[in-house]
């Protein structure tokens, strides 16, 4: 068959496609690695960044020039490749997620809440490193992320969970086993005392909160009523 001017601008076109396709595939691996949800799935991270990020406008463009190349395709071959083209477009964002959110995860999130920041001037340094003693004597669930407040008050840090975890259980068997004494136990957050220290725990929307501090300062719930609940949890964990 000979080559006419159809056949050569749906090649042209599904050339173009194809490098599209290669761009958007990046841009979802970018977009995950700084936004992904590190608790969710490969699958779940995908539909998200097609809903929420750049990668439904790359492939709604690749789209339209796959389906231009299939319409002046006067080759079977062609016809198939611009089908195809979108297709695998998925399959690499499919592919590239847990990798985007794996490193997402190594950079910003740890397994252990961290108080002390070098630099950080007396008192507070002194108050972040007892809040840290606190934290290091627990074992703890959940990913953290460094978010959260310090002071000469003590240390709050927020933690994600990946799954239907039962936060308050977790700590209701960690806390005696480190010798911690449980003083409060409401079903909403949980308090403990050792050694004229403090430790909290309250559970939040994907996540919880843990705080840690001296005996002499009240923890939300206590004396605080206005940070009771839900107002101490963060909308994003």
């Amino acid at each position: 068959m000979p080559v006419t001017g159809r056949s050569v601008t749906a090649a042209v076109l599904l050339v173009i496609g194809t490098g599209l396709a290669l761009l958007g595939v990046l841009v979802h691996y970018g977009f995950m690695r700084v936004y992904g949800d590190v608790t969710g799935t490969a699958f779940g991270g995908l539909i998200w960044g097609l809903t929420a990020g750049p990668s439904r406008l790359a492939l709604l463009l690749v789209a339209v020039f796959a389906v231009i190349g299939f319409m002046l395709s006067t080759r079977r071959w062609m016809r198939r490749t611009a089908a195809a083209i979108p297709v695998l477009m998925l399959v690499g964002m499919f592919a590239v997620t847990p990798l985007a959110l794996g490193q997402r995860f190594e950079k910003q999130y740890v397994s252990s809440p961290q108080c002390v920041i070098e630099g950080t001037d007396e008192p507070m340094a002194a108050a972040d490193r007892e809040a840290q003693q606190v934290f290091d004597s627990i074992s703890h669930i959940g990913q953290f992320n460094g978010g959260g407040m310090s002071g000469v008050g003590g240390c709050t840090r927020w933690f994600k969970l990946s799954g239907d975890v039962d936060v308050l259980q977790h700590y209701r068997a960690t806390l005696p086993a480190a010798r911690w004494e449980v003083v409060e136990d409401d079903g909403h957050h949980l308090r403990a005392h050792l050694h004229g220290r403090v430790f909290d725990v309250m559970p939040c929307p994907g996540g919880g909160v843990i705080w840690a501090v001296n005996d002499d300062d009240p923890s939300y719930g206590q004396g605080k009523p206005e940070l009771a609940g839900t107002e101490i949890c963060p909308h994003d964990l």
